[in-house]
């Protein structure tokens, strides 16, 4: 059903089985990468494919990052924008701290994720310096403080895992 793509306890562990499979797949044609690179669950697959951790141990942490982060109150908004990290940083600063980057995407590429209006506000001001901001489709505020109070417990399942030796070099 259309909703439960949304719920992130759903697309974690659907992002993660994608991110590997087109790894393998790649593999098995020959492509072999000198590094890799991830971020958000994509981290946990560049570990898992590198040999960090076991596909057994991945799957454990990518379970458990969706179902407690599922488990926070929903809420929050999260946004790309066309403006450096920078400027981002410079307008984030008159906030409090509600709002926070959750990813730099390139050099003029940035989301932000935090409190709904607090969010609403950064997109109005780069909107009105006519850059391009679009609202994400989420059901928290990913990468933000809005998800603190799933660390600890997140902490305790990824220290009971076991972790390898990288055979690919992976930047985080």
């Amino acid at each position: 059903e259309a909703e439960l793509q949304e719920q992130t306890h759903y697309t974690q562990p659907v992002l993660f089985a994608l991110e590997v499979a087109l790894y393998r797949w790649m593999e098995s044609v020959g492509v072999r990468p000198s590094y890799l690179l991830g971020h958000s669950v994509g981290e946990i697959a560049a570990a898992h494919v590198s040999g960090v951790l076991t596909l057994s141990d991945a799957c454990e942490l990518v379970l458990a990052r969706g179902r407690l982060m599922q488990a926070l109150e929903p809420g929050g908004a999260m946004a790309s924008l066309a403006a450096t990290e920078e400027e981002v940083r410079a307008v984030l600063g008159s906030l409090g701290g509600v709002v926070d980057i959750a990813a730099v995407n390139g050099p003029r590429s940035c989301v932000v994720s935090g409190d709904a209006d607090a969010v609403a506000q950064v997109e109005e001001h780069f909107a009105r310096a006519g850059r391009k901001t679009t609202r994400l489709r989420v059901s928290h505020a990913f990468h933000s403080a809005r998800m603190e109070p799933m660390l600890a417990s997140f902490a305790r399942v990824a220290e009971s895992l076991r972790y390898g030796e990288a055979r690919v070099p992976v930047v985080s």
